[in-house]
């Protein structure tokens, strides 16, 4: 059974269980990002609110990623050496300086 969602009850279902996990903005960039890759694939993405809270992280900016993941990512630009984008997929958040990456 699928059930389709907009965005908004994509933002909802993640501030109903996990409200602190991604942005206001951060889950619209995601959404697009998700429906953008279901279409790409030929299938719907299912919503499961925690696998994707354990799949994908928001970072406010490349300062805060390479806390996690070291100072050899040296920038988010791709067609620069050591970009994020080179290892994992990387989800721009419109209008900020922050992303989101898919953990790896």
């Amino acid at each position: 059974m699928i059930s389709t969602i907009n965005e908004y009850d994509f933002i909802n279902a993640f501030k109903g269980i996990r409200e602190d996990n991604f942005s206001r903005n951060g889950l619209i960039a995601l959404y697009e990002y998700l429906e953008m890759l279901g279409e790409d694939l030929g299938q719907p993405i299912e919503l499961d609110v925690i696998a994707l809270c354990c799949e994908y992280a928001e970072y406010d900016n490349l300062e805060e990623f390479q806390a996690d993941y070291g100072r050899e990512f040296s920038n988010i630009d791709k067609r620069f050496k050591y970009s994020i984008e080179d290892t994992t997929t990387m989800i721009p958040i419109e209008g900020t300086d922050g992303f989101i990456i898919q953990q790896f």
